[in-house]
């Protein structure tokens, strides 16, 4: 999801060859588009491995030239895609998914039990995103049925088949990244890598046909889209807080409401020396709950949105707000109070001294937030947030670095991350004790008995709404959880507004609460798309 600043002089000439046959009058644009099949798009990024599911494509958001087995609809009940039923057996361990009789890919083959085979066991093996570690066989047991067994039962399997894009056997090879053939509604025409991608509808595609034939996509920074949107070159460009208040004639901004949180990590354990690797783990200061629960409380949350993203925001509770897993008793309703958060300080033994910093048996209240210097948007909030914490009595030093860098230090010092996953494993990745320091999950060493039993209850649970009971639980069962009214492992901050400029009689119909950007989520429901008529 890079673009070189060197790119953006090329990217504009190439506008204007790309769309040299258009009609460059901006004002002319809408009534031209109306009997235009083609959209240009400046969404994000391209990704870095392809277009390949089964090393990650579409792991957080459909994968566009793929079907997938099921899928979410716009209020997260899950619907079929490829597959017309699934079932789990009672222990758990056994689910079977029966596939529809009429998928063809986009080269004309059917699309039948032996690819959905062959998909999740390329996947187990590729060591990528996709953590299909605890799929034990997948086996056909006719040529539109598959059998799954699993090592140990655990119910966030699902979101396997309602993210994994199903890829054709006989046509993958070590290039299919690079020139995907799927069950999708769009297939892959042609990738110029740094500069565009250009797709059309995929003729046989089983579901609704999209309006929209052809798309292009241009890999342009927020900047370079922005530019292209208010010239007329692009029909949706993707833009950052600090440009959406901009008019631009015959375009409207859409603004999609998203889990794209941004949060801060504090190590929960004291200073314990090493971990495993020899990394230093724990810190003296952030280690003691005051400090946590009185950071929660005082973080002004919505002056943050205001502030930082012009209002294009929402105020972060949780990794989850506003998803079906989600609890809402973990809503803080008066964060910002700085006398509140004074007073937990102080009952917990942080007493204010002279130099403003406050102390508690000879240990000051300073520790040092890192965040990743390559986006603007973390390097503000930490600015912001360390300000705020001075009115606390707490001196945080901030340290913009690469991740390698962060990677070394995240066990004994805090770190501002950026999650978001339509995936509610990714709460037991952040939570969970069984995971401790392993890669980026549980960086902080969290852990608490009564959040690991929840967890594991709702790994184990046989419907997506029991399930969800207990991930609820985990946050907060009413005296215990991973939330702010619990231990408070993390301070969560904003979630991030997605940004569109986009033609103003274009129509792409309501839309789930997006995740992290990664993949276009955007695209969700492309085949609703058409000219307001």
């Amino acid at each position: 999801m890079r673009f070189s600043k060197s790119l953006f002089l090329f990217s504009i000439v190439f506008f204007m060859i790309l769309t040299s046959c258009k009609n460059n009058d901006s004002s002319n644009q809408s009534e031209t588009k109306q009997q235009n099949d083609e959209l240009i798009l400046a969404i994000g990024g391209e990704p870095e491995t392809g277009f390949d599911p089964t090393l990650g494509w579409g792991q957080y958001a459909r994968p566009i030239f793929q079907s997938t087995l099921l899928k979410y609809d716009q209020d997260f009940n899950i619907k079929n895609d490829a597959a017309t039923h699934y079932s789990i057996s009672d222990d758990g361990i056994t689910w079977t998914v029966k596939l529809r009789d009429n998928i063809q890919f986009s080269d004309g083959k059917p699309l039948t039990a032996d690819d959905v085979v062959f998909t999740f066991q390329t996947a187990k093996n590729s060591a990528s995103l996709v953590d299909l570690t605890n799929l034990d066989k997948v086996e056909k047991t006719d040529r539109l049925t598959v059998k799954f067994s699993l090592i140990k039962r655990n119910y966030t399997f699902i979101h396997h088949l309602l993210s994994l894009g199903i890829v054709p056997k006989h046509a993958y090879n070590a290039t299919y990244s690079e020139n995907p053939i799927g069950s999708g509604p769009y297939q892959f025409v042609q990738w110029d890598k740094g500069q565009q991608l250009i797709i059309e509808a995929n003729p046989n595609y089983f579901g609704k046909t999209p309006y929209f034939k052809r798309l292009v996509f241009l890999f342009l920074s927020a900047d370079a889209a922005f530019a292209a949107a208010k010239s007329g070159q692009v029909d949706i460009a993707a833009v950052s807080p600090t440009l959406a208040d901009e008019k631009i004639n015959g375009m409207t901004l859409v603004n999609l409401q998203s889990v794209d949180n941004r949060g801060i990590a504090l190590p929960y354990l004291p200073n314990e020396g090493k971990t495993f690797n020899g990394l230093a783990l724990g810190n003296n200061v952030t280690s003691d709950i005051a400090i946590r629960k009185a950071m929660n409380i005082g973080v002004d949350r919505k002056a943050l949105v205001h502030g930082l993203l012009k209002g294009y925001g929402t105020p972060a509770y949780t990794i989850t707000d506003g998803l079906p897993w989600w609890n809402p008793e973990t809503e803080i309703k008066n964060d910002g109070d700085l006398e509140k958060a004074k007073d937990i300080l102080e009952n917990g033994g942080w007493k204010l001294k002279d130099d403003g910093i406050r102390e508690k048996n000879g240990v000051k209240a300073e520790f040092t937030l890192y965040y990743p210097s390559n986006e603007q948007i973390r390097q503000s909030l930490a600015i912001a947030f360390a300000d705020m914490m001075k009115a606390l009595g707490i001196k945080i030093q901030i340290k913009g670095t690469n991740w390698n860098e962060i990677e070394e230090h995240m066990h004994a010092n805090a770190v501002l991350f950026g999650l978001g996953s339509h995936n509610p494993l990714e709460l037991y990745h952040a939570y969970s004790s069984k995971v401790q320091g392993r890669g980026l999950n549980n960086p902080n060493f969290y852990a608490n008995d009564a959040v690991d039993a929840n967890f594991e209850k709702a790994l184990g649970a046989l419907s997506q709404k029991e399930a969800n009971r207990y991930w609820k639980k985990a946050q907060w069962d009413g005296s215990t959880g991973f939330s702010n009214k619990g231990d408070a492992p993390w301070v969560w901050l904003v979630n991030l507004n997605h940004l569109f400029y986009m033609r103003e009689n274009l129509v792409i119909g309501p839309q789930k609460l997006q995740p992290h950007e990664h993949d276009w989520p955007i695209m969700d429901f492309v085949e609703n798309w058409h000219w307001k008529e």
